[in-house]
């Protein structure tokens, strides 16, 4: 049985601060984010726990080439696929 992936961004509650990531399991993984886990990590340094996007893939290893094109673009073309999806840029996990 193939399992699938999701590929997130995430921001702070100013915006300024964009963070992609992969999981195989979202709730689990936001869940981490919000709770502040991993107390050294890049999203809790940051106070980034705001989900502003995601997409599901049918496979881990599609979601994780979605995730580095996306980290491999600019600030710019990761703002214009948030608006797609989420123009208000209110949090996806409420």
């Amino acid at each position: 049985m193939q399992r699938g992936g999701t590929v997130y961004i995430l921001t702070n509650v100013h915006h300024k601060v964009l963070y992609t990531g992969v999981t195989a399991d979202l709730l689990i993984r936001i869940r981490e984010h919000k709770e502040r886990k991993h107390i050294n990590s890049f999203s809790s340094k940051y106070n980034v726990n705001k989900l502003v996007y995601y997409k599901s893939y049918s496979t881990i290893e599609e979601a994780i080439a979605e995730e580095k094109r996306i980290k491999a673009g600019n600030r710019n073309q990761k703002i214009t696929l948030i608006q797609l999806m989420n123009a208000a840029w209110r949090d996806l996990w409420e």
